[in-house]
């Protein structure tokens, strides 16, 4: 059956389809929708795991067991696995092991735009790079295959053009596999000192098997052009973006098996055609193995090594000159800032936080890093996930060291703490920060699009299940109840008072903030009829209520309007202002 799907669905499909038993993840934006998807398929035990080196883990034991395991995660999730993923290239699989990892040049949604290529070389596995949806879909089968033929786990990495754009894709069956048989065997699957050095040799062997087959992998193609010199050697959407710049107008060696890479195919091209071109996005990952083989070649010297590729970029550097016309380009894209929608519960404890003198406050991954923006202003640092607790231990730290009397404020969101944020809020207690930790429960992961978490009380599948409690947590990580303030923020007095306690402890604190994401179908429909409006009369322009930095509320044509279908009426605005202008349908004035 030919269907359009996006690649994320096409990996969830073909995981399916190759008879896949254990999938596990944290989601992360590209590579979220592939559980989402793969949940869908009931012989597939799916769920989203506290964070990625536990999704590793998962997938690593039910491999070992004997089951066809797939781990999915956006590029910075492979650092939070990297300690199981890089053993389990010693220990090797039972059943298949298939490892995504979902990169984004551009950062689109990320912190950084690190290439993790590199990982299938440091870690000595292989790497699949597909190019379209199609190849999705039979990458992520073959991917099983290879992994059970040459024990191993295989590297299947995406990039965000891949993950999220759709095209055609022939589906197939189900392959009914059982689970296989486990044998206990602590010399290959426990890597103590002794059994890890005999494995390492393994390893180097199993890489140059890897590389012999590689050399006649279906996954490379070369397609040559008659009558052209210019010869490209691509993978993944770089040979999309080149194909359509450059068509018939070069040959192409299109490297889906991208590690180890195939060198005797490589030289074999590089041989037929007058000049060669590396067409990558952001590192130089193929063109510096190709250039250390002796053969020289164009590329970054040339391309840049930072934000996407485009057909255009690839033509001017190529063919030294434009594109024929076409549709990119021809509607440039609005700038909109990073905004906190309306209605997001953070923003009330955002708010009272924004008037503290000599606070400093360490951010996190999440909607709640939006909070730096202006006109909040309120975030230092966006790290990584869980720094929003750890680095506030440091800076506070530092501080006083330095005899500095500032406050440091660390914030994270409820999916964050269970993901990375423990550890942290220990280390706190342990060597007695001063630091005020606070927890932005909004009931759900939001930013990657509304996942369950262990605080949601349900599972990917939807089942009810133990919702974790935060503030129980907290105090059996050794915050002392009396330190622990748990508030409204759609509640503003509430959410001061808080932040004011908080500010004067000389102790470790916590602030927890419950209220569930705005966005949520349920909180949606139940909050559909309360908005928000503004008394033409009495308001002074006075700004107030502009300082929330709310999406609905504008100034327009010299007065302060309040947009009806954006507004969520969670009653801030009427809080804040001194003139009592604002009301809310159906509250009195």
């Amino acid at each position: 059956m030919k269907v359009i799907l996006t690649g994320n669905e096409a990996v969830a499909r073909g995981a399916w389809e190759a008879g896949g038993h254990v999938a596990a993840a944290y989601p992360g934006t590209p590579s979220t929708e592939i559980l989402e998807n793969i949940a869908r398929f009931p012989e597939v035990y799916s769920e989203w795991s506290p964070n990625e080196k536990v999704a590793l883990e998962v997938a690593s034991g039910a491999s070992i067991a004997g089951a066809r395991a797939l781990c999915a995660m956006k590029h910075v999730g492979l650092n939070v696995a990297a300690d199981p993923f890089f053993t389990m290239s010693y220990i090797g699989v039972n059943g298949g092991l298939v490892i995504v990892s979902a990169d984004d040049p551009g950062l689109s949604s990320s912190q950084n735009e690190q290439d993790n290529r590199w990982y299938a070389l440091h870690a000595k596995v292989p790497m699949l790079e597909p190019s379209d949806s199609q190849e999705c879909l039979d990458f992520t089968r073959a991917a099983f295959e290879i992994s059970e033929g040459f024990d191993t786990p295989v590297l299947l990495r995406l990039t965000t053009r891949i993950c999220h754009s759709k095209s055609v894709v022939e589906t197939g069956e189900r392959i009914e596999l059982p689970v296989r048989e486990y044998e206990r065997n602590p010399a290959k699957n426990a890597m103590l000192p002794a059994f890890a050095r005999q494995k390492h040799h393994m390893v180097e062997k199993r890489l140059e098997e890897l590389r012999e087959f590689g050399e006649s992998s279906p996954f490379n193609s070369v397609t040559m052009a008659e009558g052209s010199e210019i010869g490209v050697i691509a993978s993944g959407v770089g040979y999309q973006y080149a194909r359509e710049a450059l068509g018939d107008g070069a040959s192409f060696l299109k490297i889906g098996f991208s590690w180890p890479l195939p060198r005797r195919l490589i030289r074999e091209f590089a041989s037929k055609v007058k000049t060669l071109w590396v067409v990558e996005e952001n590192d130089p990952f193929l063109e510096t193995e190709i250039r250390a083989m002796g053969i020289p070649c164009f590329g970054k010297d040339v391309l840049p090594v930072v934000d996407e590729l485009t057909p255009a970029i690839v033509a001017r550097a190529v063919l030294g000159k434009e594109p024929a016309p076409g549709r990119e380009g021809e509607v440039p894209p609005p700038n909109r800032p990073p905004l906190l929608c309306p209605g997001c519960p953070h923003r009330g404890l955002f708010f009272p936080l924004s008037k503290k003198k000599d606070v400093i406050v360490t951010g996190d991954i999440g909607c709640y890093g939006l909070g730096s923006m202006p006109p909040l202003n309120v975030g230092e640092t966006t790290i990584c996930m869980g720094a929003g607790f750890s680095a506030a231990i440091g800076f506070q730290k530092a501080g006083e060291k330095a005899g500095r009397n500032e406050k440091v404020f660390g914030i994270l969101g409820d999916s964050t703490f269970f993901h990375s944020g423990i550890t942290g809020l220990i280390d706190a207690v342990v060597n007695k920060s001063r630091g005020v930790f606070v927890i932005m429960d909004n009931r759900i992961t939001a930013m990657t699009g509304q996942q369950e978490n262990p605080g949601s009380g349900r599972t990917l599948s939807g089942e009810e299940t133990v919702a974790l409690d935060i503030p129980k947590i907290c105090e059996a990580c050794g915050v002392k109840g009396e330190n622990i303030h748990v508030v409204d923020p759609y509640d503003l007095k509430a959410s001061a008072e808080a932040v004011d306690r908080a500010w004067a402890a000389e102790e470790t604190s916590v602030i927890v903030t419950t209220r569930p994401c705005a966005l949520l179908k349920d909180v949606q429909k139940e909050r559909a009829g309360l908005k928000c409006s503004v008394d033409e009369e009495r308001c002074v322009l006075c700004g107030a209520c502009l300082k929330l930095g709310c999406p609905a509320i504008t100034k327009r044509d010299g007065r302060v309007v309040i947009d009806r279908a954006a507004c969520n009426g969670c009653g801030l605005c009427v809080q804040v202002c001194p003139k009592n202008a604002i009301g809310r349908e159906g509250d009195a004035r």
